[in-house]
């Protein structure tokens, strides 16, 4: 594994040790002995590990989100939604989908109908392809620095989370 961390960048190379320590391919003392052959200039990779990231995509966009100033949670359990991937600032909810457990209807029935008790609760969902996150970080980078830069549309409360009432009534316009 440490020859792995030496021949690649090292946003993979943490990918990389995030999968290898979430699939239980090494723990802790693992990890440790991994960086115990890696060169000094390594040593800083290690605090950026987490080994809640279930798929080195998640890590990668976590890494993306910690460049623009951001803190993501990750697999963040929210009542009524489900666990999620990552979750942005306490509004955005970032998941990353793969072909390998998105292709199916059923998947995305599944995903929209979380979105919707996410978005019922004030979350916004924003779903990046990992594909993409792989082979276009910079645009991706640039979709969730947009996304971030604009906040919520409603800022979360404390409370229940819900949008204000609107009076729907029409309303007659000053000029009349």
């Amino acid at each position: 594994m440490a020859q792995a961390v030496l021949c690649q960048p090292a946003r993979h190379a943490i990918a990389t040790l995030d999968s290898a320590w979430h699939l239980g391919v090494v723990d802790v003392d693992g990890i440790n002995e991994v960086f115990r052959r890696l060169p000094r200039t390594f040593q800083v990779l290690r605090t950026l590990l987490d080994p809640r990231s279930e798929a080195g995509v998640e890590t990668l966009v976590r890494l993306i989100l910690r460049t623009l100033g951001h803190r993501a949670e990750l697999q963040v359990v929210i009542e009524g939604v489900g666990r999620v991937d990552l979750l942005v600032d306490g509004w955005l909810i970032v998941e990353c989908d793969s072909r390998q457990f998105h292709s199916g209807w059923e998947s995305h029935v599944r995903d929209r109908r979380r979105d919707a008790a996410a978005l019922a609760q004030g979350y916004c969902t924003v779903r990046l392809l990992a594909v993409d996150v792989l082979s276009r970080p910079d645009a991706v980078r640039l979709q969730l620095q947009d996304i971030l830069d604009r906040g919520p549309a409603v800022p979360r409360s404390g409370g229940s989370g819900r949008r204000p009432r609107i009076d729907a009534r029409p309303r007659r316009p000053t000029w009349l």
